[in-house]
């Protein structure tokens, strides 16, 4: 099976969509760096840095432990709807 501590976009989507509710999440990546599109209820009303901060309590301690780089786009579902 390889190398079992790669982590892979859809290990981390499901970390973050146990956490998070969400309503659209894409995420993409090579095992060390990630970009994330993240549409979340949670995210309404909270400013860009608090929602980033939602994102990274979701993923705890995997966030330094297993994920190097992860960069995201965070939308409100309004938001989303009307970009």
């Amino acid at each position: 099976l390889g190398n079992t501590s790669m982590v892979t976009p859809d290990d981390i989507k499901g970390w973050i969509t146990e956490k998070l509710p969400c309503d659209h999440i894409e995420l993409d990546g090579d095992g060390q760096h990630f970009q994330a599109v993240i549409v979340s209820p949670a995210f309404s009303g909270k400013n860009m840095i608090q929602q980033h901060r939602l994102v990274y309590d979701a993923l705890g301690a995997r966030m330094h432990a297993q994920i190097h780089a992860l960069s995201m786009k965070t939308y409100t579902p309004e938001d989303w709807a009307s970009r």
